[in-house]
């Protein structure tokens, strides 16, 4: 208890100080160092109303031990025994909710996420699976309240995406859907198989944080543009104009094409805002590995070549293999349930990172 009132104590103290250095006029007009103290401010308001609440708690207990060393009034000493029982029934509840508070956020939660959904093994069937998954998170996003638009899609030779990119933004995009990268397995009767036997089809999903130019300075001259004619639907305007971009970053050879809007301007755009985060994500993977080989979490190790997830149609079930934890929803999971699933990763990340927190 010691150990966490101390925790709680430095950053109450830093709260304050942060709280003054917002308000001062030279910090004012630093706009990106503002920018991120108030930041800090707000993610340590919360603690900060958490310490105060369980210190007032701490010291009604004390107040109360202390009454009941002097009272001699039984009615006083039995009200004073219900507070302390009462207090300390809450005690344990808060301290919980305390630590969950101290684990370090990923800085990268709060931001807006460009979601990447890719066909893999299985041909057709994969990319109308690629399909299905993107509408599962389209009425997700819609239940959440978040905005989305296409980014660049490629169309199935029969049906559905080979793949298909989007920008999400709301809040705290990427800290609920960071955990969705990974391959996911589908096993299903396809549409296109007339004999009724189960194949397993595969498509990986990317999760990036969208980079914003304080995150990852892009050096434009790396970046090599090139103007194409975009493919597929989008009626007779976008197939006569050449609107579509292709940027490469020579240094790395990333790729990224944007071909959904209907101006050239746009889709340079979001091309560059999709390269400087692919760049930027690149650049975090290379940090995570370092941290890796110290601890591994159980859930976020950053392999997007990994098996998260299992879809099985004929049983009705989805299982996710990162927590081993199965639900047999899939009807409603497919049209955007995810939430409790999502917390469950939450959660097992938590525990995991808790693990390597020390609380007395």
């Amino acid at each position: 208890m010691e150990d966490l009132l101390n925790k709680l104590e430095a950053i109450h103290f830093r709260f304050i100080e942060v709280g003054k250095m917002i308000t001062d006029p030279e910090i004012i007009s630093d706009m990106d160092r503002y920018v991120r103290l108030n930041k800090e401010y707000r993610d340590l308001e919360e603690i900060d109303t958490a310490y105060k609440n369980y210190k007032n708690v701490l010291d009604n207990i004390k107040s109360a031990k202390e009454l009941l060393e002097v009272e001699t009034d039984p009615e006083m000493r039995d009200m004073a025994k219900m507070e302390i029982d009462e207090l300390e029934q809450q005690r344990p509840e808060m301290e919980e909710s305390i630590k969950v508070l101290l684990i370090p956020k990923d800085p990268e939660d709060d931001k807006n996420a460009i979601v990447e959904l890719r066909a893999g093994t299985g041909g057709d069937e994969a990319c109308i699976f690629v399909e299905d998954v993107f509408r599962m998170y389209t009425m997700y996003f819609k239940e959440m309240g978040w905005r989305y638009e296409i980014i660049n899609s490629s169309e199935g030779s029969v049906k559905g995406y080979k793949e298909i990119s989007m920008n999400v933004e709301g809040a705290g995009i990427y800290g609920m859907l960071k955990f969705e990268s990974g391959v996911h397995r589908v096993q299903r009767v396809p549409e296109t198989e007339s004999q009724g036997r189960v194949h397993t089809s595969a498509i990986t999903v990317a999760v990036l944080p969208e980079a914003e130019e304080v995150d990852f300075e892009l050096d434009m001259n790396d970046v090599r543009k090139d103007t194409f004619r975009a493919s597929g639907a989008g009626g007779q305007h976008i197939n006569k104009t050449e609107s579509a971009i292709r940027l490469t970053h020579i240094p790395t050879g990333v790729v990224v094409e944007c071909q959904d809007g209907r101006s050239q301007h746009k889709n340079l755009e979001k091309a560059i805002s999709v390269l400087r985060s692919r760049l930027y994500q690149a650049e975090l993977d290379r940090v995570h590995n370092e941290r890796a080989a110290q601890r591994k979490t159980l859930v976020s190790t950053g392999d997007r070549s990994a098996k998260i997830r299992t879809y099985n149609y004929p049983q009705g079930r989805i299982t996710d293999h990162r927590i081993n934890k199965t639900m047999y929803n899939l009807g409603a999971f497919m049209n955007g349930d995810i939430q409790e699933m999502i917390d469950s990763l939450k959660m097992a990340e938590n525990a995991e990172k808790m693990k390597g927190e020390s609380f007395n």
